[in-house]
């Protein structure tokens, strides 16, 4: 298999497992709620809501897409950063028990950053981030790591980071003439065309809402689009067109499918695999995570996707 680096958020999850009656009632509180989906940034977020929030995980688009590609396969690297609690959470711990290599991930002062993520019994998800440590992954830490960056034959990026340091990450490789595939996924939607306008950029991988919010630019995007649908499977869009469809699941929570979808795309790219073996493991991979709870400990092994690929 071949190297993949994830440079992006690592988040501890707060989860509340709600009725969408619930949904709702907050959505009709807060004009800020998210939509089914979509993951939107906030700048605090309210005690008297946060009760509602009872389990702990462990995510951020970053760390969840490094946990997916290590177990299928890849040798997995996560840039990023942790706030001063990350021990609290054993965050570095857990990750490296889960195949990820975090020697380069640092610490920085204050909280590491946090998701609030409602989950309706249908399994649809609403996510609300705070950045905590994301944001203080700039353009010095890049510069620290610029080895890792251009030694990866996949390079994963997300628009969970502030998007000035994610575009300073793809300026180095625009240097190189043998550079990795860049796989972007644009969530959250907002602000995400600064990334995705940038020339490195080979794969682009929305949701269903981030496509809608995203349309224009995504089809004046010169790449792959890689258009994930859920249950109605993936559209590919580049120089062919060709869909997948996704196997039969009773979901419990689609919470980071996204997520190990790219992972397992980000993965199979790096190994040389052609794209249209890539996206049909990484949909069942995707497809499968949603059967169990939380993120990277529903992540799927390589055997168990192999075994449900269509």
């Amino acid at each position: 298999m071949g190297r993949v680096v994830s440079l992006g958020s690592i988040n501890v999850d707060h989860v509340g497992y709600t009725s969408t009656e619930w949904i709702r009632s907050t959505a009709a509180s807060y004009d800020w709620f998210p939509s089914p989906g979509e993951t939107v940034r906030v700048e605090s977020f309210p005690d008297s809501l946060a009760q509602a929030y009872d389990e702990r995980y462990l995510g951020g688009k970053g760390a969840n897409q490094a946990v997916a590609a290590a177990a299928a396969g890849a040798d997995t690297s996560l840039l990023g950063m942790v706030g001063e609690d990350e021990s609290e959470y054993e965050v570095r711990t857990t990750l490296s028990k889960r195949g990820v290599d975090v020697t380069e991930v640092e610490s920085t002062d204050g909280p590491t950053g946090a998701a609030y993520v409602a989950v309706d019994e249908t399994g649809e998800n609403y996510i609300a981030i705070l950045a905590g440590a994301n944001g203080r992954v700039d353009d010095a830490y890049v510069e620290r790591h610029v080895g890792s960056l251009t030694s990866a034959d996949c390079l994963l990026v997300q628009n969970e980071l502030p998007a000035e340091t994610v575009r300073a990450a793809l300026d180095h490789l625009a240097e190189r003439d043998n550079r990795p595939t860049v796989v972007y996924d644009p969530a959250p939607a907002a602000d995400a065309t600064t990334i995705l306008t940038h020339d490195c950029v080979d794969v682009v991988t929305p949701n269903r809402g981030e496509y809608e919010t995203l349309r224009d630019d995504i089809e004046a995007f010169d790449g792959i689009v890689v258009r994930t649908r859920g249950a109605e499977g993936v559209v590919v869009e580049g120089e062919d067109r060709f869909t997948v469809p996704s196997p039969s699941v009773e979901p419990i929570d689609t919470t980071g499918a996204g997520d190990v979808f790219a992972g397992f795309l980000g993965a199979e790219l790096a190994a040389g695999s052609d794209l249209e073996q890539a996206v049909r493991l990484a949909t069942v991979a995707g497809a499968v995570s949603t059967e169990r709870e939380g993120v990277q400990a529903a992540v799927p092994s390589r055997k168990v996707v192999e075994s449900a690929t269509v």
